[in-house]
């Protein structure tokens, strides 16, 4: 039988990481819920701005992939967090369910496992904010006009959204690789 090779690790900084990532995907998944609960339908009437155009007014295709993708999110999220919640689980019964008096708690872990672990739960992440990007585009388009009418304010909008949530993904994937790698 192959043995598990395990590692003592100072897993005091792993567990505030996971508290972090549950924290946040806390909120987030807060925020999906209250996106799913408040439908804002297609109405032209439920629009923020008037539209000379009729094909500028968002239609159902796009209010049916704005709930899709709350829900997408939403699972995405939670993933995260249960997976979180495993690992910081699976490390403070690997210290014989020690518990932090704000010292640095070792413990002999499988390396390969929680790793795979963080990786998973950082993925989640990355997969429920793509989504609930994607969701307020879609918002977006509801409110404001379809991004294929060039309205200023859709634009405006959608613009910093895009450019911004993808650029602290990169740096978000860029250390937990890095860390991943550590």
């Amino acid at each position: 039988m192959a043995s598990v090779s395990t590692r003592q690790f100072n897993t005091s900084i792993h567990i505030m990481a996971l508290d972090g990532i549950v924290n946040v995907n806390s909120l987030f998944t807060f925020a999906v819920f209250l996106g799913i609960a408040w439908y804002p339908t297609a109405d032209p009437a439920a629009t923020l701005a008037s539209f000379a155009d009729p094909a500028c007014v968002a239609d159902a295709a796009i209010g049916e992939s704005l709930i899709a993708f709350h829900v997408y999110s939403f699972s995405s999220f939670l993933f995260s967090s249960l997976v979180a919640s495993a690992v910081k689980q699976a490390i403070r019964m690997g210290q014989g369910g020690g518990e932090d008096h704000g010292i640095a708690m070792n413990s002999h872990i499988n390396a390969a496992a929680l790793r795979a672990g963080i990786l998973m739960s950082a993925a989640g992440s990355v997969f429920g904010c793509v989504f609930l990007m994607l969701a307020l585009v879609d918002l977006v388009q509801i409110k404001l006009g379809t991004l294929s009418c060039r309205s200023w304010h859709s634009l405006a909008a959608v613009g910093p959204l895009v450019v911004l949530v993808p650029f602290a993904l990169v740096v978000f994937v860029g250390l937990v690789l890095y860390a991943f790698a550590r």
